[in-house]
């Protein structure tokens, strides 16, 4: 019987288009280690395992290991801020200033 962890692993690889392979390449990890966590009970990963596959999947590791969590708008938008967070600052002001440009065109600002 596969966990609330494996299924959501596979929903969010899948929904991001990734294969086994590409999801292991993104997270330093054996395509047959992602295999396990979506298949089999047993494997737990490390902490520091979770936190890269949750990265990759854009979802936030609170939500991978609750097993009543949904991937709601909140859930989705801390996995971005947490993502945004940890740019550089010059990243950060780039961003920034593309969205504002985005309210301009659009009319929003």
């Amino acid at each position: 019987m596969t966990t609330s962890l494996g299924k959501k692993l596979k929903y969010h690889r899948k929904d991001k288009g990734y294969s086994l392979d590409k999801l292991a390449e993104l997270t330093n990890s054996s395509k047959s280690y992602i295999w396990e966590l979506e298949n089999r009970d047993a494997r737990r990963p490390s902490a520091e395992k979770l936190t890269k596959i949750a990265q990759a999947l854009g979802v936030t590791t609170d939500y991978l290991l609750d097993d009543k969590a949904t991937a709601d708008e909140g859930v989705l938008q801390e996995a971005f801020f947490r993502k945004f967070n940890q740019l550089e600052e010059d990243d950060k002001k780039r961003i920034e200033r593309m969205i504002d440009d985005w309210g301009k065109r659009d009319g929003s600002s």
